[in-house]
């Protein structure tokens, strides 16, 4: 009985067994065929979308920045280089503990301030994982070696050489050429995102901001293939980036340095300018700062300390200050009188000590409270009678007063090629209805006569101004840039001086007779800057003295100088150029409460004028200056190209209160 039930359980096992194959064998059939219609997907119908993704997969494009290009003065002298620099950088992805962890124990070993660190986290939030971001620059070859020694408890830390930005004449050229800075949040909106991968500065002020454009360069390229966590295994195909154009100034940092050097402490602003061209030899903003200090990030205390200061050596005087011109505008005024016919080149008055309008008990005070007697258009200059221009501002009137400066650029911008250049204030009776929506007043065309009231000039106005009216009505747009040198060809092109206007002469008389008493100004007997006429000088210097008011004085009060704060002392001024009958440099000269400009600031003036011209032979000096045309308004300028040669020519559009007042 046993046996049958034991062959009776056999024939039930294997007909399950048999079931269960053949079930086992339809299921693996159904999943076979499931697996070859997905690889027919795969390999033949999605074969394009799934290639394309693999490779994008392995292959990545990185950018490589271009090199920025140098800056040199016009005598070749470097004034923004940059030097190879060592950089700490952190790559996240491969740091294996906490990075504020991994900072603190990097501020064990080097100097870590907190500004590196704001940033630094900063960059984390906008780079990829796998991608160096700098902690500190510039690392000195000790703090190299610290570190180096210490990689290896430093995950993702490493040291990478590269180059930074540097300019060993970081004080004297600060306000002109600026300098770089890391790049904020506010410029990542307006940079083009492309052109600047890779790159961690961009020009902040000056020319280095003025001409980014051209001096950061185009950046490069490289595809690398990489692994699945983006690590480079391989190069695969390279593009160099096209490095940025070097420039070179018409600036002369020697002269800068003599100026600089002559300004002794003292606050203000010097702009000396070529009348032959148009071209800045100098331009001195003071007190100064080092420029250097705003490369890879200024600390904060330095920061307030310079931001805070009440001499504010971060405020750019030669475009952004605005000053009454005082007593340097009366050549100006004096030849408007002749050339608009109002007075003739015989014209007296008498001068008493004051003026006053028909049916006015108000006096306006000249600074010489006796007076200068009868005085004529020489006398005038000479010795800088007030009374004399008073008379004068009211028979011209305001507006022909607007009409005749504004030809000589003041009351507006130059178009020097840098930046956030202030336009001035020549008044209108238009103007101020306008603006402050009143009436003009008689008493306030006799004050704007002295250079006061709501005139305001900057100090590259004034020396615009000194130089057109020294090159007989020439008014050259300023440049700072003379040539730009692309590195491809290394042939620097020369920017061609532009010639904006020609102030038409309607007698040379007229024009002859301002020079003389000018001339007289220095090398009269009687000239308020004489000082200036040294023995033994080549030259006659032709200028202009001038003091303007800080504070308004009353009527029956007298202005003293000594009992004072040097704050509300009146602001020392001085135009000139030389030689006074071919004229090399013009130049103008303002001191903040330096009191007078032929004691303050025409000595300034006056070692600037010879320290350029001493380079100058006898013959030189005498060589007149070959006239440049003016370019008709909207129509481009014709490049001059220099004999030895073959480069094209730049165009500079194609880059970019009353009161008493004495000389």
């Amino acid at each position: 009985m046993a046996e049958r039930q034991h062959l009776k359980d056999h024939f039930i096992e294997q007909r399950i067994f048999h079931n269960r194959s053949i079930f086992a064998i339809f299921f693996t059939l159904i999943l076979f065929g499931i697996l070859i219609f997905r690889l027919f997907i795969l390999q033949i119908n999605n074969h394009e979308h799934f290639t394309t993704l693999s490779q994008n997969n392995r292959v990545s494009v990185q950018a490589i920045p271009p090199t920025r290009g140098l800056i040199y003065d016009r005598n070749g002298i470097i004034l923004a280089e940059n030097l190879p620099s060592y950089t700490l950088q952190i790559i996240p992805e491969q740091t294996t503990i906490d990075i504020d962890i991994l900072i603190n124990e990097l501020s064990l070993l080097i100097n870590i301030r907190e500004i590196d660190i704001k940033k630094f986290k900063k960059e984390v939030r906008r780079k990829r994982r796998f991608e160096g971001i700098p902690l500190r620059f510039r690392l000195s070859d000790e703090e190299v070696a610290i570190v180096s020694v210490n990689l290896h408890r430093l995950p993702g830390v490493e040291i990478k050489a590269q180059l930074s930005r540097f300019y060993p004449y970081g004080k004297e050229t600060a306000h002109v050429v600026g300098y770089v800075g890391r790049i904020n949040e506010k410029e990542l909106k307006t940079l083009p995102v492309t052109n600047y991968s890779g790159t961690n500065h961009t020009g902040k002020l000056g020319i280095e901001k003025s001409y980014e454009a051209l001096l950061h360069g185009q950046v490069g390229y490289q595809k690398v293939e990489t692994n699945v966590r983006g690590r480079v295994q391989r190069v695969l195909e390279r593009h160099n980036p096209t490095p940025g154009d070097d420039l070179y100034l018409n600036l002369d940092i020697k002269l800068q340095q003599v100026a600089i050097e002559a300004f002794n402490g003292k606050r203000g602003a010097l702009v000396a300018v070529n009348p032959e061209n148009g071209h800045i030899l100098s331009m001195v903003s003071m007190p100064d700062y080092d420029a250097n200090l705003f490369v890879n990030g200024i600390d904060s205390k330095t920061y307030n300390a310079l931001n805070q200061s009440w001499e504010r050596p971060l405020f750019n005087r030669t475009i952004l200050g605005s000053y009454p011109p005082g007593s340097t505008a009366k050549p100006f005024f004096a030849l408007a009188g002749l050339e608009t016919n109002t007075i003739q080149p015989d014209h007296q008055i008498f001068c008493p000590g004051f003026y006053q309008l028909k049916g006015k008990a108000h006096k306006y005070r000249d600074w010489k409270k006796w007076g200068h007697g009868k005085t004529d258009i020489e006398k005038s200059i000479v010795q800088s009678c007030d009374v004399f221009y008073y008379d004068l501002a009211f028979k011209l009137g305001i507006d022909k007063m607007h009409k005749f400066m504004t030809a000589f650029g003041f009351g507006q911008r130059s178009g020097i090629d840098m930046l956030g250049e202030r336009s001035g204030l020549m008044p209108s009776k238009e103007w101020k209805k306008r603006v402050r929506k009143q009436v003009w007043f008689p008493g306030e065309t006799v004050i704007a006569g002295i250079g006061q009231g709501y005139v305001l000039v900057t100090p590259l106005q004034l020396a615009l101004g000194t130089a057109t009216l020294a090159n007989g009505g020439h008014y050259f747009q300023p440049q700072l840039v003379s040539a730009i040198q692309r590195k491809v060809d290394r042939i620097p092109r020369p920017v061609t001086p532009q010639m904006i206007r020609k102030i038409p002469i309607k007698r040379q008389e007229n024009w002859d007779q301002i020079y003389h008493g000018m001339t007289e100004v220095i090398h009269g007997a009687r000239g308020t800057a004489r000082r200036l006429n040294k023995p033994g000088m080549r030259y006659k210097i032709a200028g202009k003295t001038g003091t303007a008011q800080v504070f308004s004085v009353a009527q029956d009060s007298s202005y003293k100088e000594d009992e004072l704060e040097e704050r509300l002392k009146d602001h020392a001024l001085f135009m000139a150029f030389a030689p006074a009958d071919n004229p090399k440099i013009a130049i103008a000269v303002i001191i903040e409460n330096g009191g007078h400009g032929g004691s303050v600031a025409a000595p300034i003036a006056g070692q600037v004028i010879a320290a350029y011209l001493d380079q100058f032979s006898d013959e030189e000096l005498k060589r007149p200056a070959q006239k440049i045309p003016a370019i008709p308004s909207g129509q481009p300028s014709t490049p001059s190209t220099p004999p030895d040669s073959t480069a094209p020519a730049y165009s500079l559009k194609s880059i970019q209160h009353g009161g008493h007042n004495h000389g």
